[in-house]
């Protein structure tokens, strides 16, 4: 598989494992009050935390990483985190039980993500740390230039030092800058 299809197979896992552990240390926050309910979807959406029904949890797929389903085990983690999650509709890969992707290769990328706490509150911006990392390398593997689809981040420090934004949105034709405390972020639009 070349890189530019694996880097959706490795994003959709880590956004999984992300929400996974951001809703486990929610879920061990939520047990220990006694007047609480741990599977209560609203203790979540209190605590700005995406619910996570218990087919869709990290534990879960780990626990199928050595069955050949494992591609379907996720497919369907996906379509469950979707349909209790609004804001998430129609933007989650579902793709992973699909023939070309091997699953034996698939378990043991599971298995290696297990071994990392993605959401973790040492460092509030771990997923978009962790993206950036990945989409450089993945750039870097593609034979592109970073800048074709990813903004190193001294590019974008640059970028955000000369235009001195302030905290906003800037809208033009073809993109939408999104700047916030010294990040730049770039989604095209349809």
């Amino acid at each position: 598989m070349d890189s530019a299809e694996y880097k959706h197979v490795c994003l959709g896992l880590i956004f999984l494992k992300y929400i996974s552990d951001s809703f486990e240390r929610a879920y061990q926050e939520i047990s220990q009050d006694e007047y609480a309910d741990p599977e209560d979807r609203d203790e979540y959406l209190a605590k700005n935390v995406f619910w996570v029904p218990q087919e869709a949890r990290w534990e879960t797929i780990k626990n199928s990483a050595k069955d050949p389903t494992i591609g379907q085990v996720i497919d369907n983690a996906m379509y469950v985190i979707e349909k209790e999650n609004s804001s998430l509709r129609g933007v989650l890969p579902k793709d992973f039980a699909r023939a070309s992707l091997d699953k034996r290769s698939l378990g043991e990328l599971v298995d290696l993500l297990s071994e990392l706490e993605i959401g973790n509150d040492k460092n509030k911006d771990t997923l978009g740390s962790v993206y950036e990392f990945f989409l450089g390398k993945f750039a870097r593997a593609e034979g592109k230039l970073g800048g074709e689809f990813y903004t190193p981040r001294g590019v974008v420090e640059l970028i955000v030092a000369m235009i001195e934004p302030h905290d906003g949105r800037v809208y033009e034709k073809k993109y939408i800058k999104r700047i916030h405390k010294s990040t730049l972020y770039i989604t095209q639009c349809t």
